[in-house]
């Protein structure tokens, strides 16, 4: 497909949408959701949230993450997998009851990216950045994947042929794929998986048979609002969650920042500079905030609508909202969710097996790419209170440590104590050397995707 023409003006291109034509918006449009569909469900999955809700929050995240970056970014935000050791820490097994606190601190993450952004408008990029150098969110990635491991191991034991199936399409879609092929691999891997399950006869339709064609995407019993009426508002769980979960955004504001420059490079146009971090980190955050108050997980741009942009060049922010419109309308057909959530843990063990270790080879090449010094003894002390006190604490006894203040016990868990402590001793000791150059769009972030789209440049 050819590349869209663009008129440059200063820092802006104006694209001429009109050349696509109705038909080709529509199919393009439908590429994006096809792209970001098997990860953005997949969350979900993996912690007991809604299906329905997701999407439509997927949808509505995006065109306000449009809106708010003044519909010049041609991003499409989907579920975070980053978050997903916050959610299992406080929710361990999905409990209903519980996911609404686990909400509550993804809501409050979002609300960091504001603070963050406001410091970039106010003091520039390189002065903040110093104090999330890759020698600290790499590590933090990395810890990620290595915590998640065992449920990822769990959900494969339930079955382990049929994850199998998912990890060979997911390998050899990422290994050999070309085109789509190789955009989409959880997406095929779930469908291959799936189809192997309904085969050997360990699905069960029953709630596929029974659920309604159209139905409301939220329930007011999954929100934030719940815990907060009825007069059982558990307020130490609700601090914990804050404690448990906040820490993660220093990570996931990263990523941000490398995706936004991903399709910078892309695109050809330093969105960094114009319409500027501060707008889409604001973007990004408050899609976040919004998703989690009524049950949905974090949201973030994504990795495999770049890849899509890479492949049909085609650069128009209006064909990602349309994908955000058709995201939106699929939320309000409960039996197209009751289709994904009857997928066995089998097969989203086998997915999740993969793109566990993934995340952490993507913190260690975070920190290959950037070049840190572990020959500087500042550096490994910094990496290593990082890893070992997210791997041991999270698989300790307790799973956490924590402190009472009057009647109060507030828990942290292994990554939010890994995370703060590697913050903190990155800012005390001396030899933060570390530099943020945004005047040419450069991989400074990392990414949390499974899709190998995102080798841009």
């Amino acid at each position: 497909m050819e590349k869209i023409p663009k008129i440059k003006v200063g820092e802006e291109a104006i694209f001429d949408a009109t050349v696509l034509g109705a038909p080709r918006m529509f199919i393009l449009g439908l590429q994006h959701l096809f792209a970001m569909f098997g990860s953005t469900v997949l969350v979900p999955l993996l912690t007991g949230l809604s299906v329905s809700t997701t999407l439509l929050f997927a949808g509505l995240g995006t065109l306000l993450f449009h809106l708010i970056s003044k519909k010049k970014v041609p991003a499409f935000l989907g579920s975070s997998f980053a978050f997903l050791a916050g959610y299992m820490a406080i929710a361990p097994h999905g409990e209903p009851e519980l996911l609404p606190y686990a909400c509550f601190g993804v809501a409050a993450s979002g609300l960091v990216y504001l603070v963050l952004a406001a410091f970039f408008k106010t003091y520039g990029a390189n002065r903040v950045m110093q104090f999330f150098p890759p020698v600290v969110t790499g590590p933090i990635i990395i810890a990620i994947g290595l915590t998640l491991s065992k449920s990822a191991v769990e959900n494969c034991e339930t079955n382990w042929p049929i994850a199998l199936v998912a990890i060979i399409i997911v390998v050899a879609c990422n290994i050999w794929g070309r085109g789509m092929v190789k955009i989409i691999p959880i997406l095929l891997g779930v469908i291959g998986s799936y189809v192997a399950a309904a085969i050997a006869g360990i699905i069960d339709f029953t709630p596929v048979m029974e659920a309604p064609l159209f139905g409301l995407p939220v329930h007011y019993s999954q929100t934030v609002f719940s815990i907060f009426t009825g007069g059982n508002t558990n307020v130490p769980l609700l601090i914990t969650s804050l404690f448990t979960i906040v820490p993660i955004s220093f990570a996931t504001m990263m990523e941000h920042i490398g995706d936004i420059s991903a399709i910078s490079s892309t695109v050809g146009i330093n969105f960094i500079r114009d319409p500027g971090l501060h707008r889409t980190l604001c973007g990004d955050g408050l899609a976040t905030t919004l998703a989690s108050l009524f049950g949905a997980p974090a949201n973030t741009t994504y990795g495999e609508n770049t890849g899509v942009l890479t492949l049909t060049r085609v650069y128009d922010p209006r064909v990602i909202r349309l994908a955000a419109v058709f995201a939106i309308i699929l939320s309000f057909c409960p039996k197209f969710a009751a289709i994904i959530e009857v997928m066995p843990g089998a097969t989203i063990g086998g997915i999740s097996l993969v793109l566990y270790g993934m995340i952490s080879a993507v913190g260690i090449r975070n920190v290959v790419e950037t070049h840190v010094d572990f020959s500087q003894s500042r550096n490994v002390i910094v990496a290593a209170l990082i890893l070992v006190l997210t791997i041991g604490i999270t698989y300790s006894t307790k799973g956490s440590v924590g402190f009472t203040a009057g009647n109060v016990t507030i828990s942290f868990s292994g990554l939010a104590t890994g995370s703060l402590v590697g913050i903190l001793m990155n800012a005390i000791l001396p030899g933060k050397n570390y530099k943020f150059e945004n005047d040419e769009p450069n991989q400074t972030g990392v990414d949390l995707e499974i899709s190998q789209g995102k080798s841009l440049r």
